[in-house]
């Protein structure tokens, strides 16, 4: 099991697919990169060399934004949202849905974290 970009990825797998198991790129950008470094479609992970490996590192590097750069920008949004006290950073700190979606019947996770919180503890006498 090989490390490209700090995800894990499946030597059994296509290069196209297994790169796609990286934050940050979908299919369209696994292709873009294999058409770029001319990586043949059904070489797998475990066939290829070093040298193609630092390779696909090298351009995920320079023209992405992936894996931990992309989670904390993705953090820093949200955090922008609560700092700014909108609709949906409030909805974000209480652990509920953002999207309009219904409480009532589902949701049930969120719910439940919401219900722990406002839980009083039991005071015997």
């Amino acid at each position: 099991m090989s490390y490209i970009s700090g995800a894990k990825s499946v030597a059994n797998k296509q290069v196209r697919i297994a790169s796609t198991k990286i934050d940050g790129i979908g299919p369209k950008k696994a292709i873009q990169i294999r058409y770029q470094l001319g990586i043949s479609g059904n070489i797998k992970i475990k066939e290829l060399t070093k040298y193609q490996i630092d390779q696909i590192e090298q351009m995920i590097g320079q023209d992405h934004v992936v894996h931990w750069e992309w989670k904390r920008g993705e953090r820093a949004n949200i955090e922008r949202l609560i700092n700014i006290s909108c609709y949906r950073g409030i909805r974000h700190q209480d652990g509920s849905p953002l999207r309009g979606q219904r409480t009532h019947t589902n949701a049930r996770t969120c719910r439940k974290e919401m219900k722990e919180v406002y839980r009083k503890p039991l005071v015997l006498v």
